[in-house]
C-alpha cells in the first residue's frame, strides 16, 4: 500500500467514524470550494463515460470543424 493509499484509508476510517451531522458539515465544507467542486463534477463525468469508445482526436476535431 502506498503512502498516498494509506493516508486515503486513514482518513475515510476517520470520517466513516464521525456522526452524520459532523460529516454532513465536512461534505458541505468541501463542496463549498469552487475548485474542489468542479474537480468533484469532472471525476463524476469521466467515470460516467469510461466505458464508452473513444475516437481519435482528428476525428473529433474534424466534426467539431463542421459543426
Amino acid at each position: 500500500m502506498t503512502t498516498v493509499d494509506a493516508t486515503s484509508e486513514v482518513f475515510m476510517t476517520a470520517f466513516r467514524a464521525l456522526p452524520k451531522k459532523v460529516r454532513e458539515a465536512v461534505v458541505d465544507k468541501m463542496l463549498s470550494d469552487k475548485e474542489f467542486r468542479e474537480d468533484l463534477m469532472d471525476i463524476a463525468v469521466i467515470e460516467q463515460r469510461r466505458k464508452e469508445p473513444s475516437r481519435p482526436l482528428e476525428e473529433y476535431l474534424s466534426r467539431r470543424k463542421k459543426g
